[in-house]
């Protein structure tokens, strides 16, 4: 597994694996399922893991606690974890130091780790990116040995750019994918300038640029992909990275075309993120062990050609841009 440097968190592997799947709002997902994706991902080489305290009230921190306790390779894993979301209601004046601190001693309890590598704030509200107190607040925390490191997890754009004006951030975390490419544009280029890891989260936006969900899919009632599609429980770009599902499906079936032979629809699309130098590792979620294996193979195939990056960003722009492009 090829790695590349996440800010000054250190070096990480080019795929990660996200474990919101694991968590909650996937449908009902074993304990034991659970623990055996994280197993596999290690297996397969993966030493970046992201998390965040409300996957599951907590239960994906500890089922990763688990798995790195039951191997006792600790210092051969970078987790990553997010907080903020426990608010409720979740309002940019709960930003505090002392909200903050309580929900960073929650998540080294269920992580078992007495500092957290990686701390990021779980998508707030905008206000919270220009109030330099929530920044002092995790820069304490830092110095306490509480944290190692602290970044950002964005919904939007301006977000991000924002959040980079903090010397102390590390990371950014974003929505990036054949049907999400703004983020390619100023805040990559910034973080790049910045020395800024950049993570990307929901790369096969919910599970459509995998080429297996078709107009009429149904989901379980506790499946995001159910509940969330009109934002009615979060930010609706989570939930097939805000694409309608029918205009998302077509997009698919314009892009198939264009997948070399050798590869599946979700290593090209991981592939295409990959290409991107800005981009430090790729969160790929599931709780099929074999789809696992696959997303972390996607960083072996060779970067894609520019007639197919070419292909990936005409579909975008006839298909989806309209949709998502200057909403986040």
């Amino acid at each position: 597994m090829h790695h590349r440097e996440l800010g000054g968190v250190g070096s990480v592997t080019e795929v990660g694996l996200g474990t919101w799947n694991i968590g909650g709002d996937w449908g009902d997902v074993s304990a034991e399922a659970g623990r055996e994706t994280v197993r596999t991902a290690l297996d397969a080489g993966v030493d970046f893991l992201d998390t965040a305290d409300v996957y599951g009230d907590g239960r994906s921190e500890r089922h990763i606690r688990h798995v790195i306790d039951e191997r006792n390779n600790r210092d051969e894993v970078t987790v990553a974890t997010k907080a903020g979301r426990r608010l409720d209601p979740h309002t940019a004046d709960g930003y505090t130091a002392e909200n903050l601190e309580r929900f960073v001693d929650r998540s080294r309890e269920n992580l078992g780790a007495a500092t957290l590598d990686l701390l990021q704030l779980h998508c707030p509200p905008t206000d919270v990116y220009y109030e330099p107190d929530v920044f002092d607040a995790l820069a304490d925390l830092r110095a306490r040995e509480k944290i190692a490191n602290y970044g950002v997890s964005v919904e939007r754009v301006e977000e991000g750019l924002k959040a980079l004006e903090y010397p102390g951030v590390e990371t950014v975390q974003v929505v990036f994918n054949p049907f999400r490419q703004r983020p390619a544009e100023l805040l990559f280029e910034e973080a790049n300038r910045r020395d800024v890891g950049v993570i990307v989260r929901v790369p096969l936006a919910s599970g459509l640029l995998t080429g297996t969900i078709g107009r009429d899919a149904e989901f379980p009632e506790n499946d995001h992909r159910n509940f969330n599609r009109d934002g009615d429980a979060f930010d609706v770009g989570e939930t097939f990275a805000g694409v309608p599902l029918d205009v998302g499906v077509d997009a698919v079936e314009a892009l198939e075309p264009h997948v070399p032979e050798e590869m599946s629809l979700a290593q090209f699309t991981l592939r295409w993120i990959l290409d991107f130098d800005a981009v430090s590792t790729v969160i790929p979620g599931s709780t099929t062990p074999e789809h696992v294996e696959s997303n972390v193979a996607a960083a072996d195939f060779d970067p894609l050609d520019h007639r197919l990056h070419g292909r990936v960003r005409d579909v975008y722009e006839d298909q989806v841009a309209e949709h998502v492009h200057q909403r986040w």
